[in-house]
């Protein structure tokens, strides 16, 4: 006891002379200088838990003079980082990244520990607890299914694997839906399902608990619980109970600073409502929430008093049940004042202390450089005493880390404090001739922040002269600030401070301005104005005049209206045309860098009352114009204005004449709003000024006012140096120096002059110099090929000198480029595409400002050419590549040829000397056009000659030809394709239909491919046949038949008329065709079927289809479709057709609308069915049922070879089942037509449509006119079609 006493008392005595420890700067410029120990910056959490498919990274960073290296430990263990291959160490760091993939995560667990050292001590980092995080399967458990009374509680158990971290709990269904939650059904913090009372509702089997693991993101999932809820035998209400916790009362440790949650939940029906209290005290409203219906109560940041004893209490109707939960509060140890760096100097004292708290008292343990302070080497001038270290005459060379390390059983703190022994001279770390602005009557603190070690001590000085002390009304802080607790004018000049400590002196130089205040003289007044009137609320103020005021209005503490009505002023604000929105309350506010002043006035608004008409006019002149407060440079201008003939003015336009330098001409100089009569005029120097004033309303603008007197200003120096200075050379070897001359009012003196220097730039020479007057350039000669120069122009008259003139770079002038580019490089990508490359030159070389780079190429001959073919006329082509590029491309060249290429280099002057000659070669493309073709027609053939291309880009290996017929329209018949070996260059097509137009595309080919086509277009010429009766020969037998000769040279390209369609409608017959042919007369002729009546025809040039009207119903009509010479016989026809015209029905009977119609319709319909039935059952039983054996089984005489005109078929082969029937013919269209099928049903029936079986063998009996034929004789050969039938009935 007596040795505590004695070390207590030794301690209190030494703390009264202690040096008081010098504070380590912030100014990284201060520290940058300075030796110090290490101080970890940054360091990963105590508790890392890391997941194992990711690197581990454990941060520790540090900061030291010198800079600071890093080791570990692993389990209180020295960890060998470089023997381990996948831990690696950040350089300049201590920062380790361990790769754990394909490695045990298990193996890299434990407890971290980083230290940094330098040679002025050591540091150590917090205790790292690395953890790999875990997130284990759900055992395996049998569920058991629940049955359970409607009304009772029910617990569902979740129960969850422990992981680590620990999981999320929630409930969903099978649907991954959460299940609702509410005051009945609740979940409590270990996860489990509460049901307050069950529901018939709550019956259902999936009733799942998952558990999702934060680090690893993966969701465990428990086996379904199934509950059954019985209805039959419900439970009655009852009073609550508490299902968790269990028991009167129980207990809850919590530790400080940690979240606190409590829990109740009862049993109960109905369900019980929830409430909380703490006994003998309230509950911490700005900390506390109630979560899960008022289960759960949570209480954040929790402190020493938020211990005692929780009420929770659960009522329903039937009565209430309470729990008291104690709750005792725990603390980690937890910072009072951690230790902090010190710097001493020599043979100084200080202390360190660290002042923890926690709940136990938690154990102190002190270490130097990361060694327990029992552990370290004996040193008499440092003392441990419990929570401080005492250091006393401490010497250089003792500079250390100290850690504190305090710790209880649930958790520790460590800190680092350095301290650092360091002998230095004072330095000031506030910015010298610092200015300092206050108002006066306020307080002004004057900053003197000093380092040195010892701590320097700091003198105050105003003016260099009087000495400082504390006292009214000065005071000076321990930090060297100098306070003035009241500032006034006279306080207002120089100060002084002055840092000594006994290695050295330091002072600095501050200033104190005090300035007066901000104050508004003349306030708003209250207004009443009339609806559209205006109102104008002035707010005069004084301020210091070396402070800039802004003033600000606002309307009913807001900003002012967005609008063009409210004019803010220096001193005012005018609304114009005021409405009832306007009213309200305006303030103006004064403001400047250090004060502010505001004041308010109301606006009314009333009704205006009735005025008569009102006549606008421009304003009437100001009068009465004089000049005030003269000065050298400025004039106060004032007027009075004249009648604003009822529009007010908007402002006031001032004009001047200089009668010096331009008499009888008005100059705009200034504008002023329409409320000020005073203008304040800045002034040249040696101008003879006239000044006049107009006004400007709505209207327009005033006559000018009466001239003012004349007033002269003296002559003075230039303010201005001309502008626009440039210095370029124009030949090689001079410069030119260049600017813009200054105005007559610029001059502000008789004798202008410019003073041109120049000097070369980075050259140790003195300037050159060379005075003019009345011209804006001038030349150097003698200059060095363009180099730069500095340049400056100053203006001069006879009263001194200008501003000192800016320095501006030029440039002397260029010469042509010395050298050419080496190291020519050609790069071909394709047969039109080469990619030049080249090394720069050098600049000095350039002589001048570098443009780019000119590149010549030029086609020597094409590869398949010899030397002496070459083409001697090829002009050199030029590509310019602007800047200092090394590469470009040269588009368009020409296949299968030689280049020559060179390239020069381009200055402003003009082009240096060619690089020497480069050849390249472009591969083969493809070939250009045929350079003709020609076509030569006659009656039904042609023959082409053509010429190889201009340009083969290669080796040519042949050509294609393609034709096809052509019309008039888009159409196009077939295309032939020909190919043709290189030496052949004339071809002849025969077999063509004549007076038909053809297409000719021709296209030469290399290996590369075929290039573009030559196109032509031709016709076959007309036939021409003698026109002659019929039975007799020509009228004239000289005239001539041209007939092509026998010609197989090339295939024919198909018929003029290709496929003819024809339908009936109720406007009447309807052909359509598709026709090759080329400028033909097309007509549609038609004539009645079996008579000799002529040909009738209809013109539909230019069309593909037509309808032929006013035909006689029930009638049979050949129509075919001609191409004819206007006055010539027929040149072209398509194969008749056949259309029949139905019969008109009764315009007063519709036939359809019968019943004794649609019996027979329905009698129809079953025949056919029966019909088909009958076919079906054939089939089935005999198969194929073939054409010539149904012949020879009736062997009727009276069966003929039918004919073409009757509609009857001709005879057919049953050697030849595949031929086609004669006449037939398919059309392109794939319909089935009656003269191009095989053996169809449309040609023995109108109306039926043939099966085939899968040999081509018909299903049935034959139907139509040859079934007739052959078994009734001489009975009508019309097929019993629907339509017959119903022609027949009317």
């Amino acid at each position: 006891m007596d040795f505590h006493l004695s070390t207590g008392a030794l301690l209190m005595v030494f703390l009264c002379h202690m040096t008081s420890a010098l504070e380590v700067p912030l100014d990284p410029k201060v520290l940058e200088g300075l030796p110090q120990p290490p101080t970890i910056t940054l360091q990963s959490p105590k508790d890392y838990i890391f997941d194992p498919r990711e690197n581990i990274v454990i941060h520790c960073e540090a900061k030291g003079k010198p800079h600071p290296s890093f080791s570990w430990t692993r389990n209180g263990t020295h960890f060998d980082v470089e023997k381990d291959s996948k831990v690696l160490m950040k350089p300049g760091s201590g920062t380790l990244v361990i790769d754990i993939s394909g490695e045990k995560a298990e193996a890299y667990e434990g407890t971290y520990q980083c230290t940094a050292h330098n040679d002025h001590g050591t540091a150590v980092s917090n205790n790292i607890v690395i953890r790999q995080s875990r997130s284990p399967l759900w055992s395996k458990e049998r569920i058991e299914a629940i049955t359970v009374q409607m009304g009772v509680s029910l617990v569902l158990q979740c129960r969850p694997p422990a992981g680590l971290p620990p999981p999320v709990i929630f409930w969903m269904d099978n649907n991954f839906q959460r299940l609702p939650l509410d005051k009945r059904v609740s979940q409590a913090l270990n996860g489990d399902l509460y049901f307050s009372n069950v529901l018939s509702e709550d019956t259902r089997n999936d009733y799942i608990c998952y558990a999702r693991f934060p680090h690893t993101q993966t969701i465990q999932q428990k086996q379904p619980i199934s509950v059954t809820v019985l209805e039959t035998n419900p439970a009655g209400d009852y009073r609550p109970g508490f299902m968790t916790p269990l028991g009167a009362t129980s207990t809850e440790m919590v530790l400080r600073g940690e979240t606190l949650e409590l829990e109740c939940i009862a049993e109960g029906l109905p369900t019980p409502e929830m409430s909380w209290q703490k006994d003998g005290g309230e509950l911490p409203t700005s900390r506390v929430s109630f979560l899960n219906y008022k289960k759960t109560l949570k209480i954040s940041d929790v402190s020493e008093a938020d211990a005692g004893d929780y009420t929770c209490t659960a009522t329903n109707r039937l009565g209430t049940v309470d729990h008291v939960i104690k709750v005792t509060v725990k603390a980690a140890p937890f910072w009072i004042g951690a230790p902090r760096n010190l710097i001493l100097a020599p043979n100084e004292t200080g202390i360190l202390t660290c002042k923890v708290n926690g709940d136990p008292k938690p154990d102190i343990r002190w270490f130097i450089n990361g060694v327990p302070f029992e552990n370290a080497p004996e040193d008499l001038t440092r003392k441990v005493d419990n929570d401080t270290v005492i250091l006393s005459n401490v010497q250089s060379g003792s500079s250390a880390v100290y850690q504190c390390n305090a710790s209880n059983e649930f958790g520790y703190l460590i800190a680092n404090a350095f301290v650092s022994v360091l002998a230095e001279p004072p330095r000031v770390l506030t910015p010298p001739n610092q200015v300092y602005q206050v108002i006066t009557n306020s307080p002004a603190l004057l900053d003197c922040a000093t380092f040195g070690s010892p701590i320097p001590t700091i003198t105050w000085f105003k003016d260099s002269q009087i000495s400082i002390k504390s006292g009214d009304p000065y005071v000076i802080h321990e930090n060297g600030t100098l306070e003035i607790n009241v500032a006034q004018s006279q306080n207002s000049g120089k100060y002084t401070c002055i840092a000594t400590n006994n290695l050295g002196i330091k002072e600095n130089h501050v200033f104190l301005e005090v300035k007066e205040p901000t104050r508004i003289l003349k306030q708003p007044e209250y207004k009443v104005v009339q609806r559209g009137m205006s109102a104008i609320f002035e707010c005069k103020v004084k301020h210091d005049p070396s402070l800039i005021p802004t003033m600000t209005w606002l309307k009913n503490n807001g900003e002012l209206p967005d609008d063009e009505r409210f004019e803010v002023d220096t001193d005012s604000l005018t609304i114009k045309d005021v409405t009832d929105e306007d009213e309200g309350t305006y303030t103006c506010i004064m403001n400047t860098s250090l004060d502010q002043d505001s004041a308010s006035a109301m606006l009314t608004v009333v009704e205006a009352t009735p005025t008569p008409a009102i006549v606008y006019e421009k304003p009437d002149p100001p009068t009465d114009l004089e000049l005030t407060d003269q000065t050298e440079r400025s004039v106060q201008l004032t007027w009075i204005p004249g009648d604003e003939n009822n529009s007010p003015t908007q402002k006031f336009l001032i004009q001047y004449e200089d009668l010096l330098h331009q008499p009888n001409v008005w100059v705009n100089m200034t504008e002023v709003p329409g409320t000020s009569t005073t203008a304040h005029l800045d002034l040249s120097p040696y101008v003879y000024y006239s000044f006049r004033v107009l006004a400007k309303n709505q209207v327009g603008y005033s006559q000018p006012s009466q001239a003012s007197r004349q007033y002269r200003t003296n002559p003075a120096a230039p303010d201005d140096n001309p502008s626009d200075v440039q210095g370029e050379g124009t030949e090689p070897g001079n410069l030119v120096i260049s600017w813009r001359k200054l105005t007559g009012l610029q001059s502000n003196g008789p004798g202008l002059e410019y003073k041109v220097q120049w000097r070369q730039k980075d050259v140790a020479q003195e300037w050159s110099s060379r005075t003019v007057a009345n011209v804006s350039q001038v030349v150097v000669s003698g200059t060095p090929i363009f180099v730069p120069y500095e340049i400056k122009v100053q203006s001069l008259n006879d009263y001194g000198n200008g501003p000192e003139a800016e320095v501006v770079i030029g440039y002397s002038g260029e010469d042509l480029p010395l050298s050419a580019p080496d190291g020519v490089l050609v790069m071909v990508h394709n047969s039109t595409l080469a990619e030049v490359h080249w090394e720069p030159v050098s600049s000095h070389s350039v002589r001048g400002k570098l443009k780019g780079y000119k590149v010549y190429y030029r086609r020597e001959r094409g590869l398949h050419e010899a030397e002496e073919e070459a083409d001697q006329e090829s002009q050199d082509q030029v590509l310019t590549f602007s800047g200092n590029l090394t590469k470009g491309r040269l588009p368009d060249l020409q296949p299968y040829s030689l280049y020559n290429l060179f390239i020069r280099v381009l200055n402003s002057k003009g082009e240096g000397p060619p690089s020497p000659d480069k050849q390249f070669e472009t591969p083969e493309g493809v070939p250009g056009p045929p350079s003709f073709l020609q076509v030569n027609p006659s009656l039904d053939s042609f023959t082409l000659e053509w010429g190889p291309p201009l340009n083969n880009n290669g080796r040519l290996i042949g050509y294609t030809l393609r034709y096809q017929p052509v019309n008039t329209t888009i159409e196009t018949g077939p295309v032939k394709i020909m190919d043709f070996p290189v030496n052949e260059t004339t071809v002849t097509l025969d077999n063509l239909n004549s007076s038909v137009l053809y297409k000719f595309d021709l296209n030469a080919k290399t290996v590369k491919g075929a290039g573009p086509s030559i196109t032509k277009e031709a016709s076959t010429a007309m036939e021409t046949t003698p026109t002659a009766e019929v039975g007799k020969g020509p009228t004239d037998p000289t005239t001539p038949i041209t007939q092509s000769p026998p010609l197989h040279k090339a295939p024919s390209v198909g018929p003029v008329f290709g496929t003819v369609n024809t339908s009936v409608s109720e406007e009447g017959a309807v052909i359509s065709w598709e026709y090759f042919g080329h400028h033909k007369n097309i007509y549609v002729e038609y004539m009645v079927e079996n008579s000799k009546e002529d040909w009738k025809k209809e013109s539909v040039n230019g069309s593909h289809s037509h309808v032929l009207k006013g035909l006689k119903p029930g009638t049979s009509y050949r129509v075919r479709v001609v191409a004819r010479d206007p006055t010539g016989p027929t040149l072209h026809s398509t194969n008749e057709e056949v259309v029949t015209v139905p019969a008109v029905p009764s315009r007063h009977v519709d036939i359809a609308t019968q019943g004794w119609f649609i019996g027979l319709m329905c009698a129809i319909a079953l025949l056919i069915l029966v019909l088909l039935i009958v076919c079906f059952i054939k089939r089935n039983k005999g198969g194929k049922y073939p054409v010539k054996e149904k012949e020879e089984a009736h062997q009727d005489p009276e069966i003929q070879p039918m004919k073409e005109d009757d509609g009857t078929f001709g005879e057919y082969s049953d050697t030849e089942d595949h031929k086609p029937l004669k006449g037939s013919r398919t059309p392109s269209n794939g319909t089935v037509r009656r003269d191009e099928s095989d053996d169809s049903l449309v040609d023995y029936g109108e109306g039926g449509d043939g099966q085939f079986n899968e040999d081509g063998s018909f299903i049935g009996q034959y139907s139509g006119k040859k079934e007739k034929d052959t078994h009734e004789g001489n009975e009508s050969s019309e097929a019993p079609s629907p339509v017959n039938a119903m022609n027949s009935f009317v």
